[in-house]
């Protein structure tokens, strides 16, 4: 194992996108989100992707020079057509422009096509919960649950994040996809040689399965079955008709055709958090509402009742005063494409 500061492993990731072609602009804002994400815990969706993002970016499947193109439709309303280019790089102006719009008339909302894979949305709502505003957010993905009453995939399961600024900082943050887990996980799971739970997806045929190679040729189960489909169904539909990106099975599986643009569709809104209450009304209501949530009796002690955000947020500060560990294959991976260039 390598252990790495926050800064280093931006750096590092920084230089591996340079190298790929990626502006360094562009390139900054990608490794700080994957970096964020690492940092939380979420290390399906961190510092990993970096070779995920580059070897698509080798097959075309992503344009690393592209530029986003911003409309402001209305005051507090943006689209950005983010032409394929590297996903968190384009979510981060899409964040930018939200910011913006919520600043001065109290509401902002971004709708973006032609975007890419963007990661967790924790980063984001991070970033949107430290600048002051309350948020919520979705992506579209690749399908993987059917439809209420289907066995076939035609949806994806397009995570919903909300956030809730703390003036102290112990933001509530919600980073939940629709399917029961992230698919992320079972590939974690197949490359680990490791079975699954059979509540976390189907294989082909709609049965369940604890095998993680025929659930990634199957179907995710969404969270409260059809409630959830449904669910994941309306956020795909908010966020890729009015962004006019694809969607449902439109939509191109990453992992199985690197090289083909994904046209995925994102969905910013955000509140100004202080324009509505005093922070040191807001900070101790949430102070509050925390005190009432971890002093519930639990089922197990050893997982007490908690607000959302505050494993990730406390993860987040131990990396960033002791760093993080990496497998030094993955270290040595970066590196390698870091002096590609």
């Amino acid at each position: 194992m390598g252990r790495l500061s926050l800064a280093a492993a931006t750096t590092l990731a920084v230089k591996a996108f340079v190298a790929a072609g990626v502006p360094p602009k562009q390139a900054e804002a990608a490794a700080e989100i994957l970096v964020l994400a690492e940092a939380m815990g979420i290390t399906t969706h961190g510092l990993g992707r970096v070779t995920d993002y580059i070897g698509r970016i080798r097959a075309a499947g992503i344009d690393p020079t592209a530029c986003e193109a911003v409309t402001r439709l209305l005051p507090a309303l943006c689209r950005v057509d983010g032409a394929n280019g590297l996903g968190p790089a384009v979510m981060q102006s899409a964040l930018t422009e939200a910011i913006t719009s919520a600043s001065s008339c109290g509401v902002g909302a971004v709708f973006v096509g032609g975007s890419g894979h963007v990661g967790a949305l924790a980063p984001y709502l991070y970033l949107a919960a430290e600048a002051g505003f309350a948020a919520f957010v979705t992506t579209t993905t690749a399908p993987m649950i059917a439809p209420a009453g289907g066995r076939s995939a035609r949806i994806g399961n397009n995570p919903l994040g909300l956030a809730i600024p703390d003036p102290d900082g112990d933001h509530v943050l919600l980073d939940m996809a629709l399917s029961v887990v992230s698919r992320s996980r079972v590939r974690a799971a197949q490359k680990a040689g490791q079975s699954i739970p059979e509540t976390w997806a189907s294989d082909a045929n709609g049965h369940p399965t604890t095998d993680p190679a025929q659930a990634l040729e199957g179907l995710m189960l969404a969270i409260g079955g059809d409630k959830g489909a449904n669910l994941a169904l309306c956020l795909d539909l908010m966020a890729s008709t009015l962004s006019g990106s694809a969607m449902l099975s439109e939509i191109p599986n990453a992992a199985n055709n690197p090289g083909e643009p994904q046209n995925l569709g994102q969905m910013l809104m955000l509140v100004n958090a202080d324009a509505l209450t005093e922070p040191e009304e807001r900070s101790t209501r949430l102070a509050n509402a925390r005190r009432l949530i971890e002093t519930t009796v639990p089922i197990d002690p050893d997982k007490p009742a908690r607000l959302p955000g505050s494993r990730a947020l406390a993860r987040l500060r131990s990396a960033m005063d002791q760093g993080m560990e990496f497998p030094q294959g993955l270290i040595d991976d970066i590196e390698a494409l870091a002096g590609a260039g």
